[in-house]
């Protein structure tokens, strides 16, 4: 079983994520939230074409991917549910939970540290608002995402199943609640109560820095309501709100080598949270 999932999570995941984007696509096609003034055929190849480099040098560079590292953890009785006795349906529940904080706190800390602020502000740069935004991450973000990721498998020693559920759940949602659906106001209102909707997650993208630094989960939303970063609505109005941040606003900014050396452009001031700047807004 364990040599099984090994082999076919790499397969698994992907037809998970074809079959996910294809459906926000075809789903922002019929019924899109927003109209959009910047045709798809300059950001998406742009925007997909990061998702390329990031899978090549996360391959090459951390070739343990976390489901492997979940399995060795099992196996050499590493982590926290591999040294405390729980039940399965326990330690895969927990597991999920734990993995989605993490990353809720992960996501708080890019926007909270200015050197981290210089490599996440590239996912936020992109001037519209749609599924290919979620996949749209520096490549060395991604890495540092990785290796804390990894960390806290070593810590945590969830079970496998959970890891590939959690690394799907994860990849899927992004996607959604980055897609520029339309999704009728009382059943929004019901379903933010158990996953991040699009309209939730799109104030994260309003060029306001306090509507920059709110809800910042990814998949449940949860942490936001408890911690106090939730914001219901952003304050221009879904229709009329600027996606982006106020430094990068060219399309030129949209190529994949402007978005590679962005980290390096400009100064990482006026978003990060606390930040004086941000104080005087």
């Amino acid at each position: 079983m364990k040599e099984t999932l090994l082999i076919y999570e790499p397969a698994i995941r992907l037809a998970f994520f074809l079959g996910v984007f294809a459906v926000m696509a075809t789903w922002e096609a019929m019924k899109p939230r927003r109209n959009q003034e910047i045709p798809r055929l300059l950001r998406w190849p742009n925007n997909l074409g990061i998702v390329v480099a990031n899978t090549a040098i996360l391959r090459l560079a951390i070739p343990l991917i976390p489901v492997g590292l979940a399995l060795v953890a099992e196996e050499r009785g590493w982590g926290l549910f591999n040294i405390v006795a729980a039940p399965r349906w326990l330690a895969v529940t927990a597991s999920l939970l734990i993995l989605d904080f993490a990353i809720y706190l992960q996501h708080v800390m890019f926007h909270a540290v200015p050197v981290l602020w210089r490599l996440h502000r590239m996912h936020h740069a992109d001037l519209e608002f749609d599924v290919t935004t979620g996949l749209r991450f520096h490549p060395i973000e991604v890495l540092l995402s990785m290796g804390i990721k990894l960390a806290l498998i070593l810590a945590l020693g969830p079970p496998a199943i959970a890891v590939l559920a959690f690394e799907i759940l994860l990849n899927g949602t992004t996607m959604f609640n980055h897609s520029n659906i339309r999704i009728p106001p009382g059943t929004d209102r019901v379903l933010r109560w158990l996953v991040v909707t699009p309209d939730m997650h799109r104030v994260h993208h309003s060029v306001h820095p306090s509507e920059t630094n709110s809800n910042f989960g990814f998949n449940l939303p949860w942490w936001d309501r408890l911690l106090g970063t939730y914001r219901a609505q952003p304050r221009d109005g879904h229709q009329g709100m600027t996606i982006g941040i106020k430094q990068f606003r060219t399309r030129r900014d949209l190529w994949l080598d402007r978005m590679l050396v962005q980290p390096w452009r400009g100064r990482a001031s006026g978003y990060t949270i606390n930040r004086e700047s941000e104080k005087q807004r």
